[in-house]
């Protein structure tokens, strides 16, 4: 049964929560989230790993259930019209979705019948993508003779093969060299401006996220805690930023309390070693900022000034760098994330 929604909107999600018990303790996965994604568009859910994204995008396609909220996915409650909203998605997980001892052509027809398709109607989709990735010298080779980004490839071809709505895709280029990436950004690029089809990208990488999304949701720790189109997140942040990367990061402390005191110098942050701060002019604020530091005996290993880049949109926001919160994630002694999550994005719950 269909849920009255806004048509423009593929995706609405409103105040979703989930716990999870990793091993022994919970974990607040998800805190509130919300947001929309407008049909035809490519939305980037952008966050470290363990923030909340693969949470976000497994009760999307009715693989979990949250503790309370609502979602849609192409019109339907995800919850109370799973079946629809599975014939109505594609979905690309982090892990490999592909038969290696299947060929090419085999893996495309055998979703097709999953999805109902006639064996011929299955075979001639299956040979129409495999000619739009660039795979058809390839169709009838076994995938395990692939290389990493043909095998990415015919993951997301089979996710379209009965031609769904929306399509998400969870750290889609994940461990692919930068030539298979940008080929692959390409491709989900096309999906979108000449298919019409409306995307939902997770990624930590914060130049995928730049490149492809007309629009971000930046999650941490659960929640969204900022979105709009990339410009629009950049523009927001007037001025420069610099960074301070101190030769002695004991050091930090006593460089804080130096450059708080400096005119012009604002939203000043610590991240282990470096200083992040943002002025109006990084040309003419570098001078001062080094004098200041090199009276008071700090040896600096670097200084570096750039305009507003998503990872400063990030600190704002967040309060830590990009990086700090990746690292962060990565360094958790049980080796999951903040969503109960392991490294590669699998999920350590045991119950709900």
């Amino acid at each position: 049964m269909s849920t009255t929604t806004d048509p423009r909107s593929a995706i609405t999600v409103a105040d979703l929560t989930k716990t999870y018990r990793a091993r022994d303790r919970e974990v607040r996965a998800l805190d509130g989230v919300g947001f929309t994604v407008d049909a035809g568009t490519v939305l980037g859910l952008l966050g470290p790993n363990g923030a909340g994204k693969s949470t976000v995008v497994k009760i999307l396609t009715t693989l979990s259930q949250a503790d309370s909220g609502t979602a849609t996915v192409a019109g339907y409650d995800v919850r109370r019209d799973g079946r629809h909203v599975r014939r109505a998605i594609g979905y690309v997980s982090q892990r490999p979705g592909f038969d290696p001892l299947g060929t090419g052509v085999e893996n495309l027809v055998l979703s097709g019948r999953i999805y109902g398709m006639s064996p011929r109607a299955s075979r001639g989709r299956a040979e129409e993508l495999l000619e739009r990735f660039g795979l058809a010298d390839a169709g009838r080779r076994l995938a395990r003779t692939w290389s990493g980004g043909m095998q990415r490839k015919l993951d997301v071809a089979m996710s379209l093969v009965h031609r769904p709505h929306v399509l998400f895709l969870d750290e889609p280029t994940t461990g692919l060299d930068p030539e298979a990436r940008a080929d692959l950004w390409a491709e989900i690029s096309r999906l979108a401006s000449d298919d019409g089809l409306t995307v939902l990208l997770t990624t930590h990488y914060l130049e995928e996220a730049d490149h492809l999304a007309q629009r971000l949701v930046i999650v941490d720790h659960g929640r969204v805690v900022v979105s709009g189109t990339p410009e629009a997140l950049k523009r927001g942040l007037s001025g420069d930023a610099i960074a301070v990367d101190l030769a002695d990061r004991d050091d930090a402390d006593r460089a804080v309390g130096i450059l708080g005191r400096l005119g012009g110098v604002r939203e000043l942050t610590r991240d282990v070693g470096t200083l992040r701060a943002r002025v109006d002019d990084g040309a003419a604020a570098l001078p001062p900022v080094m004098a200041a530091l090199d009276a008071a005996g700090l040896r600096l290993a670097a200084v570096t000034v750039s305009r507003p880049s998503l990872d400063d949109v990030y600190l704002r926001y967040a309060g830590r760098s990009f990086a700090a919160a990746a690292e962060s994630a990565a360094s958790r002694p049980d080796g999951t994330g903040p969503d109960g999550t392991g490294p590669d994005g699998t999920s350590a719950e045991v119950a709900a």
